[in-house]
């Protein structure tokens, strides 16, 4: 396909009982959290946390979002409870990673995804102000979002919710950027993003009014078929009309030609 742009080998939802073998084989590693959400911190953490963020304690002003995020000490308490001590496993899974790396150079994406709810902004903003906290330089961030993102199939939801969810996540994010000194290029994650057809115009939407990136995952299943199309059709995969490119490529070929409208 003559590919000659950055490609990166993800080590996918590991925790500190599976990252060290990932070490020396993968550059991006996708920290999953999602048993350490909702375990208890210490009560004094809990209350140094929010002394050091009195922003929580009333309504926060994010550029992009009409109305100011009320959030107030009860709201703020309730999401720490339920949010930091996973903002602490991240930091202290990337510090792993980095003192086995040594010096070499890796991505970080967190994952909070795997969670019956989706996340509201207030409690995006507070994630990613525990995981700046940490020291953990997050460049994706993967949320949970409404409806769902089985693998293979469209997305099953209400688009029109998931348009509004998705802008204001990319305001909190651009927000949390500013305030927070996290990297400049953290963007949204989409998790089995892929044949999410229905939702691939809002997002790009969505992505033109923030000036922003998004990282979208592949179902594994989905990656092989692309893979085996786009190996039987070539070139053509990105350049002829879909009638010419075999069945299983004809995947790759509607995700690229939706995301680039």
């Amino acid at each position: 396909m003559g590919w000659n742009k950055p490609y990166h080998v993800d080590a996918d939802h590991i925790n500190l009982s599976t990252v060290d073998r990932f070490i020396d084989a993968s550059d991006f590693f996708t920290i999953d959290v999602a048993d350490a959400i909702g375990q208890p911190v210490p009560g004094g953490d809990l209350d140094a946390f929010l002394a050091a963020h009195p922003e929580f304690a009333g309504r926060v002003d994010v550029p992009g979002i009409e109305a100011p995020l009320e959030i107030g000490r009860a709201l703020a308490v309730e999401t720490a409870r339920q949010y930091l001590f996973a903002a602490r496993e991240a930091g202290r899974i990337y510090r792993r990673i980095a003192e086995q790396r040594a010096g070499r150079p890796f991505i970080t994406e967190v994952s909070m995804d795997e969670t019956a709810e989706p996340q509201t902004p207030p409690q995006l903003l507070l994630i990613l102000a525990a995981l700046a906290g940490e020291g953990v330089p997050a460049q994706t961030i993967a949320p949970k979002f409404s409806g769902r993102f089985n693998k293979g199939v469209d997305y099953v939801g209400d688009v029109a919710q998931f348009e509004r969810e998705f802008q204001d996540d990319l305001a909190v994010v651009a927000f949390a950027v500013r305030r927070y000194g996290l990297p400049s290029n953290l963007k949204l994650s989409v998790h089995s993003g892929s044949d999410k057809f229905s939702i691939y115009g809002p997002i790009r939407r969505a992505l033109r009014k923030f000036d922003a990136g998004v990282h979208v995952k592949t179902a594994g299943t989905t990656w092989l078929e692309e893979l085996i199309g786009l190996a039987e059709a070539g070139a053509r995969a990105w350049r002829s009309p879909r009638r010419s490119i075999p069945k299983p490529g004809r995947t790759a070929w509607r995700c690229a030609r939706l995301m680039r409208r």
